[in-house]
């Protein structure tokens, strides 16, 4: 009876059978790709489906993510904070957008509600859905909204504008973060994106028009 052949002996080195050793660069090499990678499919959704791209963002934290919070906390922090407001729109939607507010001084755990204005330029229906983050990133984590216009597809009539609302506060919680101990400003941040034709019906609530 022929017995089996002796299996090779690891090296506490790190050398495999024959010698060789793993090279780091090779190792470096490969992380760079997979961010590269992830990367990539980052901005593929974000162009391909503005709710794919929420998907992603909530399933990874990337980007500064808010959270959702369904009542305000019941007590207040100690720091305040800057917090500015920025509107895009993505190329071939053909509405203005814009905060009422640039920017206000909030302490934590105090509930604001600011307001963004659009406008449909065109002489045609159309409906967009808003994409957002929060940055720095890390401040997405403490960045908590009650309601806001970007959580369902919005539709503008001819020439029609809209004020739309954003009720949030930040967690007091933020403060026992020391990566955040240096940080005194966050800005929140909306890119709206065209949506599919949707049928004329009644006003989305929260929404006023003009």
């Amino acid at each position: 009876m022929t017995g089996s052949a002796p299996l090779p002996a690891s090296d506490p080195s790190g050398r495999d059978p024959k010698g060789r050793t793993p090279s780091p660069v090779k190792g470096r090499r490969g992380i760079a790709i997979a961010i590269a990678g992830a990367s990539l499919l980052m901005l593929g959704l974000s162009f391909a489906s503005a709710p794919l791209y929420r998907m992603y963002c909530a399933a990874t934290g990337f980007g500064g993510t808010t959270q959702v919070a369904k009542t305000a906390p019941s007590t207040r922090g100690l720091r305040d904070f800057t917090v500015r407001f920025d509107a895009n729109v993505a190329p071939g939607l053909t509405w203005r957008f814009e905060p009422e507010t640039p920017e206000i001084k909030l302490r934590t755990g105090e509930t604001a509600t600011i307001f963004y204005r659009v406008t449909n330029m065109s002489d045609h229906e159309t409906s967009a859905q808003a994409m957002y983050n929060v940055s720095p990133e890390s401040a997405g984590a403490y960045f908590d909204k009650i309601s806001c216009f970007c959580f369902a597809e919005q539709t503008l009539g001819p020439r029609e504008t809209m004020e739309m609302p954003v009720v949030f506060f930040l967690d007091p919680a933020i403060e026992n973060d020391q990566g955040m101990r240096d940080v005194h400003s966050v800005t929140l941040s909306y890119t709206f994106f065209a949506a599919k034709p949707v049928a004329t019906g009644g006003a989305d609530a929260g929404k006023k028009s003009l």
